[in-house]
């Protein structure tokens, strides 16, 4: 039996997983991404990892034929490494991946992605129609895509295409965004920044009364979700982000054109009807395209790692016609 391996590299959690021909998972590993001293400390992670899934699947690692690794950003694809990794801490500077990975299966076949391109391509690979033209965007503690155009997946130069997150949504630049600049659509709407936009919202309106705990350091996204219907100002939070995540996703279908949106990421599997519905029920008043199928991902938080097995499988296409037979 032919055997394919893949990645999930996430600032928490590492998780690799050995698939057969067809896609089927038959082992996994996991464990804490490691927090330094440098980058070769989460190499050893991953590689830990796949020496694990390879273990519970009673394989050595020289039995894969190929891998693919879904991972934080940002890339270096002609290194195959990440480059100074904005969510861990500054002294891992560079994490080497394809060529350590490569030399733990005898294999040259390690295809490396950003995570929302391993969610395409995984996204793409397990549905039933296999769109050529979709889109995956991932609503978390960041905001991304991955976008896949006429069967090819946008990578750009750097493997770094995709970061729709950093759009500007907001010309008056209300709020300024993790990377340094004002108004993008992150700001707003990831799981990172909805506490202090609500934060936001409440100094612009000269107080409110309201049973979110804004001063709280600990004051979450997850607070103001499990307030809708009950508190009057969390429900106006959630629909002011509600505006911005149709002003993001019309503006990646009118950039892009795909015939199916995919949403995952936390923030929208854990709030569907107050995240993806009212995308739904607005997107068509923005677009001058068709209105695409909005939709949440079908493989749940297993996107990136599934998305990592299916590169393997279809030599970084997610195109099920480029699987073995």
């Amino acid at each position: 039996m032919a055997y394919y391996a893949g990645v999930d590299l996430g600032a928490t959690n590492v998780r690799a997983a050995v698939a057969d021909g067809d896609g089927n998972v038959v082992s996994a590993y996991d464990r804490d991404t490691p927090q330094g001293p440098t980058g070769i400390a989460v190499t050893e992670a991953v590689l830990e990892c796949l020496r694990g899934a390879c273990s519970e699947a009673g394989i050595d690692p020289a039995e894969i034929r190929s891998a693919g690794i879904g991972s934080i950003g940002p890339l270096d694809l002609a290194e195959g490494a990440v480059e100074n990794p904005a969510n861990l801490p500054d002294t891992i500077d560079r994490i080497p991946l394809t060529g350590p990975v490569g030399n733990l299966i005898h294999s040259d076949r390690v295809h490396l992605h950003n995570d929302t391109n391993a969610g395409a391509i995984g996204q793409r690979f397990y549905s039933d129609r296999n769109p050529d033209d979709m889109v995956y965007i991932t609503i978390s503690s960041g905001i991304g895509a991955g976008v896949t155009v006429d069967g090819n997946v946008l990578t750009g130069w750097d493997g770094n295409a995709g970061e729709v997150g950093h759009m500007v949504v907001d010309p008056q630049g209300r709020r300024t965004c993790g990377c340094g600049h004002d108004g993008h659509w992150e700001a707003y709407c990831s799981g990172n920044n909805i506490p202090e936009f609500a934060r936001m919202l409440a100094e612009e309106d000269g107080g409110v009364e309201t049973a979110l705990p804004l001063d709280d350091p600990d004051f979450s996204a997850k607070d103001v979700f499990e307030n809708a219907g009950l508190d009057a100002f969390a429900d106006h939070v959630i629909e002011q982000v509600a505006h911005w995540n149709t002003v993001g996703v019309t503006n990646v279908v009118q950039a892009y054109a795909p015939i199916v949106v995919y949403l995952g990421g936390a923030v929208a599997l854990n709030n569907e009807e107050l995240v993806l519905k009212p995308i739904r029920e607005r997107i068509d008043g923005g677009l001058l395209n068709n209105v695409p199928d909005v939709q949440l991902t079908t493989l749940g938080d297993e996107i990136v790692l599934k998305g990592a097995v299916a590169s393997a499988l279809t030599e970084g296409t997610g195109d099920k016609t480029r699987a073995p037979n």
